[in-house]
């Protein structure tokens, strides 16, 4: 096996491999989309990042990802993503392809200061898995699906379900800040600057979703928010919606109302066409965890690691400089 850069040569033969690991989550989350669209890997192909395993002038697998991103998630450190397009491989041994596929990008990742890895891998190829937890990484987010079906729920509180017009979005202001603050807290700590969380706001008031609220009287209890589009390639399937925002408040939660929510949510996308829902959520965020493997099949597990910034240090050649 030999480990080289990956280039447009390779672009039709890692297509393929995309295809079929496809295939093969579809047979685990039976819920996905039987036809999709893969994204060009021209760009992958054309950024230098990426790696190719071959045997002779067969691809065995390949691992690419984006360009770079500075500060990623909100650290100081440079960061790159490889999203679920952005790799594949075959056969039995998958574990060793992609652990040597790792080995040589990650050595030229490091060259050009990015300590921070992400790869989004299928839940279910427990190899690939493997191949990267025993190098350090781990689990951060999860995308997840299920289709257009309503969910049994036993609601033991009466509430009014409104799809809020563009209006009477700032009614939620208050359970988004809410969830910015539970997010802030352990075991999450995804902490946002009162700066940060407004100029969140105002973007997020102003995308194209639709929100569905539940009020008892006139006060919003709960929320959930949906849109087209999300973070792979199988989110942009015209028949599905994805899950951006929810929210309950913690006194109200175990009384059915965010199953309702999603039930009248589900029962009207059915009938403007859609088929399948989905939603990603972090692996360490424990009320989400819970909430959503119960309606939801897991099919990505978005994995990371940060490499500590000290080796930076050996590639400029200061191998025995400090930091204080």
């Amino acid at each position: 096996m030999i480990i080289t850069n990956f280039t447009n040569k390779y672009i039709e033969q890692a297509m393929y491999l995309v295809q079929q690991n496809y295939k093969e989550e579809r047979q685990f989350v039976p819920s996905l989309p039987e036809k999709t669209i893969i994204p060009d890997l021209a760009d992958l192909a054309g950024n230098n990042l990426g790696m190719a395993a071959l045997e002779g002038e067969r691809l065995l697998g390949f691992l690419c990802c984006y360009e770079p991103w500075e500060h990623a998630f909100g650290t100081n450190a440079r960061g790159i993503f490889s999203p679920l397009h952005g790799h594949g491989a075959l056969g039995g041994d998958k574990e060793s392809i992609y652990r040597m596929l790792y080995q040589k990008a990650a050595e030229n990742w490091i060259k050009q200061d990015i300590t921070y890895h992400t790869i989004s891998l299928y839940a279910h190829d427990e190899q690939v898995k493997e191949g990267f937890f025993t190098y350090g990484f781990g689990l951060r987010c999860i995308d997840a699906i299920r289709s257009m079906e309503k969910i049994a729920v036993n609601q033991s509180t009466k509430i009014t379900i409104k799809r809020l017009a563009q209006e009477d979005i700032p009614k939620i202001r208050p359970l988004r800040e809410q969830l910015s603050i539970h997010l802030s807290e352990s075991p999450c700590f995804l902490y946002s600057s009162e700066q940060e969380f407004q100029s969140w706001l105002s973007r997020a008031e102003m995308r194209n979703s639709i929100i569905y609220a539940g009020l008892e009287e006139d006060e919003v209890i709960a929320y959930i928010e949906v849109m087209h589009g999300g973070e792979n390639f199988v989110t942009e399937n015209t028949d599905m919606m994805s899950i951006c925002g929810a929210y309950c408040l913690p006194e109200r939660r175990g009384q059915g109302i965010v199953q309702s929510l999603l039930n009248t949510m589900i029962e009207e996308l059915a009938k403007e066409g859609y088929q399948q829902l989905g939603v990603d959520y972090e692996s360490f965020n424990p009320t989400a965890y819970r909430f959503w493997r119960k309606y939801f099949k897991p099919y990505t597990n978005s994995v990371t690691r940060r490499i500590d910034e000290k080796i930076l240090n050996k590639r400029r050649g200061n191998l025995f400089q400090t930091t204080h």
